[in-house]
């Protein structure tokens, strides 16, 4: 056997070698022809709730996968262990989260040491400030996600809802990693859970007002959110009243309440276009009220105060978004008055209400602030830092009369720190600063911001971290990070886990690449559909970008994505496989076409605002073939790949890597090894437990150094 990168195993010899079925189709007149779609249990749906219901043949051939994957990168065991030890040493085990208050309590949680899983917990709103660490003698435990998760080899906590009266706990957790949430009801005053259980949710879920009674979002058979139930406590779930069906399939049903408390708000929504009902939470039997019908590519979000509405809104032409007030009692959008006007390239990207204040996240060139209105005499005031790239939170809280606001500042030298802010005294008080108890020295490194220049003449952001006493002649390895799908902001944020890569000598960059919204709605649009491929060209141009401004050279870079962003790493695998030394593509959406075809599957419907339809339309079918990992695999060198899935993933179903790797393996004519770990006993996530997420990051990082031959 070969060796690449030092440790590498090279050589196909060993590797599993997956049968050859074929299955042929024809679209818009091409023939396709999917050699691996057997990888595809028939039952996938039965496969989500029971793993153990996998097909003999596909499971027999993924526990191949996994052991072979583990014997090429057996020789990276020391060092696994060794960065585990390193990113749990930057951990405070027990840590606490900053009390949010609500009446009369402050509900928050935290972690014990050594516990894998959080504590929901409360405590008297007038007792002194919660330690940072360990137990708070004042504290009740609501949910132990210790003990509820014990000997379950999955186990994730959605949400732990508080009735009004703050007698009772609605809580969700999923045991699958399937995504299909129990809600249970648990009474706090006994600690115990009532017999209440309601099946295959979403794991949201809003008290009426009396706590008599909860709104949920129930899970259609094809794992699409699709109705709003209303479950009254001391029933069963068959007894549930149905208070909102969505019949379109392309749409998904989210529920929440306004910062008021006055309402339920009902939204309904795809990628581009969203539809909005409120029902008074105090009413029995108050009616779901619609705020405007959904027209496509409208989007808007409500909040309420008083006898008016406030909406964030693309309407009328605000690609960037607006903000404008609706009448309570006649709602609709002939009735919206401009309250914020749209500004091009300043992106609202959230609104939070207050009885006094009008509180707005915003973006301009991938530069977050915060914007403060008065609600008096609306005079605005920002909240604003200075350093290169940052990223900037605001977390909603549970209180609504009150001037206080609660954000999150961290860039990538400056660990996470959380601040309560007085909006009509214009002052600040830091109420929790990240510990790192191995130690941190943000003087130790630098975070730049650059940008690259597209092959259209776009100026794409890059976010770098790297040590201070780094030389930069080109020699580094460099981690490339990338998403670039749906509108979402990757935040140049604090992480510790990266300092393992980073004080080997390693880059760490973000693409800030067309997809996401790091330069307002703008960007979004030029990275879908039919200019999907900006998207791979901007990381592309990156790469070379970082090239060359000697932080790195070719084949010293490891290209990192996930999920959407995974899809990216098979795009530039097969664009650009010189440019890099490894690739990480993590719960890989790489099928794209035949997932786009297929209306059955979760998202796929849902989906296609953001693709495409293929089966409908004969141009968004060629712009997906043109691009689609899985489709486009070459007999060509590539490099190292890593491809990671989960069994009971239902985003990214776990046939797409393992076809993927397949296709890649019978294709190429060098390179590699291509590599497939699935994990059984998890979904779109990975490991749920922050220990057991550890090894998940260490096996990713391992196999980074070892491709540039740092291991």
């Amino acid at each position: 056997m070969t060796e690449i990168g030092h440790g590498l195993l090279a050589h196909r010899s060993g590797a599993p070698v997956a049968e050859v079925r074929p299955r042929r189709f024809s679209v818009h007149g091409q023939e396709i022809t999917d050699d691996y779609a057997w990888l595809k249990a028939e039952n996938w749906q039965t496969v989500l709730k029971d793993p153990s219901a996998l097909p003999d043949d596909i499971a027999a051939y993924l526990k191949a996968e996994n052991a072979f994957a583990e014997q090429a990168l057996a020789g990276s065991t020391d060092l696994r262990r060794q960065l585990v030890a390193e990113m749990r040493g930057r951990i405070q085990e027990d840590e606490s989260g900053v009390p949010e208050p609500d009446g009369p309590f402050a509900y928050y949680t935290r972690h014990r040491a050594g516990g894998q899983h959080p504590l929901i917990c409360r405590r008297p709103a007038t007792s002194p400030d919660v330690p940072e660490t360990g137990p708070d003698p004042d504290e009740t435990i609501l949910i132990d996600g210790d003990r509820e998760g014990e000997g379950l080899p999955f186990f994730e906590i959605a949400a732990a809802v508080h009735s009004d009266d703050h007698e009772r706990l609605a809580w969700s957790a999923d045991t699958k990693g399937s995504e299909l949430y129990t809600i249970r009801v648990r009474d706090i005053a006994t600690g115990l859970d009532l017999d209440d259980r309601v099946d295959a949710t979403s794991g949201e879920a809003v008290w009426a007002a009396d706590g008599a009674s909860f709104w949920y979002v129930a899970v259609d058979a094809n794992h699409r959110p699709a109705k709003v139930m209303r479950h009254r406590i001391g029933t069963g779930q068959s007894e549930d009243e149905t208070v909102y069906t969505e019949a379109d399939a392309g749409y998904f049903v989210h529920i929440g309440k306004t910062q008021s408390g006055a309402f339920l708000d009902v939204t309904v929504s795809d990628h581009e276009t969203s539809e909005v009902r409120l029902l008074d939470r105090h009413a029995e039997d108050a009616p779901l009220r619609l705020v405007e019908p959904r027209t496509p590519l409208l989007i808007y979000g409500v909040e309420h105060r008083g006898d008016r509405l406030f909406i964030r809104t693309n309407a009328d032409g605000a690609e960037d978004f607006k903000i404008v007030t609706a009448p309570l009692d006649d709602p609709g959008r002939a009735r919206w008055t401009d309250l914020v006007p749209h500004r091009a390239g300043v992106m609202i990207r959230h609104l939070h209400l207050l009885t006094g204040h009008l509180i707005r996240l915003e973006i301009e060139n991938a530069k977050p602030r915060i914007v403060v209105r008065d609600l008096a005499d609306g005079a605005e005031h920002t909240v604003a830092f200075e350093e290169e790239a940052y990223s900037l939170g605001l977390r909603a809280g549970l209180a609504f009369d009150t001037a206080t606001i609660r954000f999150v500042y961290a860039s990538m030298t400056t660990p996470s720190e959380t601040w309560d802010y007085d909006c009509a005294a214009r002052t600040r008080v830091l109420r929790k600063r990240q510990a790192v108890p191995s130690g941190h020295d943000p003087a130790a490194y630098v975070t730049r911001r650059l940008f690259a220049t597209a092959p259209d003449g776009a100026q794409v952001p890059i976010s770098l971290l790297h040590r201070r006493d780094l030389v930069l002649d080109g020699s580094a390895p460099l981690l490339l990070y990338g998403y670039g799908s749906y509108g979402t902001l990757m935040p140049a944020a604090f992480r510790t886990n990266l300092l393992s890569l980073v004080d080997r000598g390693f880059v760490y960059a973000i693409a800030h690449i067309r997809g996401g919204t790091e330069k307002g709605w703008r960007w979004y649009l030029d990275g879908k559909r039919e200019k999907k491929p900006n998207t791979f060209t901007d990381f592309i141009a990156c790469a070379r970008a970082l090239i060359a401004a000697r932080y790195t050279a070719e084949k010293r870079i490891v290209a990192h994505g996930g999920s959407a962003g995974g899809m990216l790493m098979g795009a530039v695998a097969n664009l650009a496989p010189e440019l890099f030394a490894g690739i990480v593509a993590d719960v890989p959406f790489v099928d794209v076409l035949n997932t786009m075809l297929d209306a059955e599957l979760p998202l796929t419907p849902p989906e296609w605002p953001e693709w495409g339809n293929p089966g409908e339309s004969e141009a968004a079918f060629r712009t997906i073939l043109s691009y689609s990992p899985y489709d486009n695999v070459a007999a060509k060198d590539y490099p190292a790949i890593l491809a990671l899935g989960g069994l009971t993933d239902p985003r990214v179903t776990y046939w797409e890597p393992a076809k993927w790797v397949a296709r890649l393996r019978a294709t190429m004519t060098g390179g590699g090894p291509v590599l497939l770990r699935i994990n059984m006993e998890a979904g779109h996530g990975g490991a749920a437990g922050r220990f057991d997420r550890l090894e998940e990051v260490a096996l990713i990082y391992a196999f980074a150094l070892m491709a540039v031959g740092k291991a």
